[in-house]
């Protein structure tokens, strides 16, 4: 599966930007520590006649000057940078384009992944489709132990907890087929715990919505029942409609799913 070295989205690429960056920074400091020592060690071999053998010598103002004040300003330009790239690509912040986001819940189960799609009504588990060119804001929870909502080459990842929500802006640039997975450890099955994500044109998006709604399968409190506790699936699931508020009761309740209500939050 790529990785985060060859992003496919906005945030992707970011971030890949800033990896580099922080890279090349870093070389400063290595690629003439590297150097020095090799050049250090050849000119102070025992047979070189011409290097000054100082048996007494113990401080030099100015190479502590030198040694102390290079890295000082090397980590304080990284933390600058840091800074500012962190709040520039804060997971919540929305990004900017011509296209509405499109909504999708996640709830992290053992060990599987549950995808709701509320403006269209329909969910699926270990299967994400999402059309390219299309901000994807994402709300994130847990139905029981801590997970992490990773795809690689899209972006950020970010943790899914139960009875917490986080939310996640993530946008596919090209067409293609990515992997996605969790990115903590939650127990036996976690290795299982991974997801396909399809991006495709706006078009075959709304082919696929409109198949999956002629599907059989409903995601209600019963549904969710079964597919709740811990077990691995061999194949994608899909659910041609949803109950009302089932992920914010999930996010309410937990596993224990109980009727959402918003007075009771």
């Amino acid at each position: 599966m790529s990785g985060v070295l060859d992003p496919q989205g906005i945030i992707g690429k970011a971030q890949l930007v800033i990896l580099t960056d922080a890279l090349v920074i870093m070389l400063v400091i290595v690629i003439p520590v590297i150097i020095l020592t090799l050049a250090f060690a050849w000119w102070f071999r025992a047979s070189n006649t011409r290097a000054r053998y100082r048996p007494d010598w113990q401080y030099s103002g100015r190479v502590e000057f030198v040694t102390w004040s290079i890295p000082a300003l090397v980590i304080l330009f990284l933390a600058g940078l840091t800074w500012v790239s962190t709040h520039e690509l804060d997971p919540p912040r929305p990004i900017a384009s011509a296209n509405p986001p499109l909504e999708i819940q996640v709830i992290a189960l053992d060990w599987k992944w549950l995808f709701i799609y509320p403006e269209q009504g329909i969910a699926s588990i270990n299967q994400l489709v999402v059309p390219v060119d299309t901000p994807l804001r994402f709300r994130i929870t847990s139905s029981d132990v801590m997970n992490s909502f990773f795809i690689p080459q899209l972006g950020s990842q970010i943790y899914a907890m139960p009875r917490m929500e986080n939310v996640l802006y993530l946008q596919a640039d090209a067409p293609g087929t990515y992997g996605g997975l969790s990115a903590n450890y939650s127990g036996g099955g976690f290795s299982k715990m991974r997801f396909a994500v399809y991006a495709v044109d706006a078009a075959d998006f709304d082919s696929w919505v409109e198949t999956t709604k002629r599907g059989t399968l409903v995601l209600d409190a019963i549904t969710f029942a079964q597919i709740a506790p811990p077990s691995t699936l061999s194949r994608p699931l899909a659910f041609a409609a949803v109950a009302p508020g089932m992920y914010d009761a999930v996010l309410a309740n937990g596993r224990a799913l109980a009727p959402y209500s918003p007075a009771g939050r």
